[in-house]
């Protein structure tokens, strides 16, 4: 597996992460991030830390930090919500709606029988998603809908509860909050990160659509 890297400078690298590639080995093992570390150094004597978080099945945009006090400084960003963040996702169905924006406070729950997930909770964290509709496939199936989402906070599985709890579609093949059919993951993908830093120029970086959402009909986004 490569990683392509779609930015790079002294304290900073963002990399197109694979759809199915875990970032922290799983209990379970196998292949993880972990292992293109030392890849990644490309001549520095430090391997690079990311800075967030992408689900496993989400595809992307994940900035990684060249030396611990970028890692910090970006961590702040994200905290302080300097960081724009624009995916893509596949939604099974259509919505009536062109746009719009989803405000729906997220708590954690656990289960001995379906593990854990976020539900929609007044008592949860607030969270925000903006949205919009790029492109349509209506069918006798209910359809599949091409949508950009851009989130203002970053709560665990923000897009997937949004659009499962707050649109009534959930992404194509998410196992969680949908049926998990209709694709082979989770069909999210981070197109777009851009993060502000004092006095230098942001990092900017976009990440190309994947083939598994063009074989579904949505080549552009």
């Amino acid at each position: 597996m490569t990683i392509d890297i779609l930015f790079e400078d002294g304290e900073a690298l963002v990399i197109d992460k694979p759809g199915g590639l875990p970032i922290e080995r799983p209990r379970k093992g196998g292949v993880s991030l972990e292992d293109h570390l030392d890849t990644l150094k490309l001549g520095f004597q430090r391997a690079p830390v990311a800075v967030h978080r992408l689900d496993t099945d989400t595809s992307g945009c994940l900035l990684l930090a060249r030396n611990p006090k970028a890692l910090k400084r970006f961590a702040r960003a994200f905290e302080e919500r300097q960081v724009g963040k624009r995916y893509l996702g596949i939604l099974d169905g259509v919505p009536t709606e062109d746009e719009g924006t989803i405000e729906l406070s997220l708590s954690k729950i656990s289960s001995a029988e379906k593990g854990w997930r976020m539900i929609p909770a007044k008592k949860g964290k607030p969270s925000v998603t903006h949205w919009r509709v790029l492109a349509r496939q209506e069918d006798a199936n209910g359809g599949r809908t091409l949508v950009e989402f851009r989130p203002e906070t970053g709560r665990t599985h923000q897009i997937r509860v949004h659009a499962a709890s707050g649109l009534g579609l959930p992404l194509l093949g998410d196992p969680v909050y949908g049926t998990g059919k209709g694709a082979p993951r989770t069909m999210l993908h981070a197109a777009g990160l851009t993060v502000q830093r004092e006095g230098k120029p942001p990092i900017e970086a976009a990440a190309p659509l994947p083939a598994d959402f063009a074989a579904l009909g949505f080549p552009d986004g």
